[in-house]
């Protein structure tokens, strides 16, 4: 899964020159936390943020009155308050891979370019989809969660298992477990009651973790 499958596009964007409570209202309206910044020929400048926006205000703002306050505030442009060096990803990234970036440089979204043009922004909120979709959170079924050793063949036996019992794997995911010598996999299968499920599975695994089912 790469970036393009997920990304909003073609991004809500907002230009330079705007008025910073401009961008705060359109915000609103959109229902989103940040905007990338663009220039007339629709070129990426940069990327404001919610944040950004509350936190502008004007020096010396407190011994202002509220209509100069007002005033001084209606004068500040998006450009005077954005991040003008904006990581970015293309959209071709693998998904996982934006996901590092963002966790890693503590970022909520990602305006997203291909062949340097601005085509669309991925962010926190579609990376907490695809997990939900990654974990079948929208799907009835029964949830298995296990600790396998890692090494060749774990995988293969738990899956026969499931399967020579009439079981069908609907997500899986691999996720670290209590030490580097194994590792927790999450399941949710259909086709096949909990109390046989365990029956099949607890002896190809080290240990079932959580055995429940989930109907939706």
């Amino acid at each position: 899964m790469f970036v393009a499958d997920r990304m909003s596009s073609p991004p809500l964007t907002i230009h330079a020159d705007d008025p910073m409570q401009e961008a705060l209202n359109k915000m609103k309206k959109e229902g989103v936390r940040r905007f990338p910044v663009v220039d007339k020929a629709g070129k990426l400048l940069g990327i404001v943020s919610e944040s950004d926006l509350l936190h502008a205000s004007p020096s010396d703002a407190t011994t202002l009155s509220m209509w100069e306050l007002n005033y001084m505030l209606s004068k500040i442009k998006v450009k005077d308050v954005m991040t003008s060096k904006v990581t970015t990803v293309n959209a071709d990234t693998p998904i996982e891979e934006a996901a590092r970036i963002m966790s890693d440089s503590k970022i909520g979204g990602l305006p997203v370019l291909r062949d340097g043009e601005l085509v669309g922004i991925i962010t926190e909120t579609d990376l907490f989809k695809t997990f939900l979709e990654l974990m079948g959170a929208r799907d009835s079924g029964v949830r298995l969660s296990v600790l396998v050793k890692n090494a060749p063949g774990q995988l293969a036996n738990i899956t026969k298992a499931i399967y020579e019992a009439g079981g069908d794997i609907i997500t899986l995911g691999t996720f670290m477990g209590e030490s580097s010598e194994n590792s927790e996999l999450v399941l949710k299968v259909d086709g096949v009651a909990e109390a046989d499920l365990k029956k099949v599975v607890e002896p190809v695994v080290e240990k079932i973790v959580d055995l429940r089912t989930v109907s939706l």
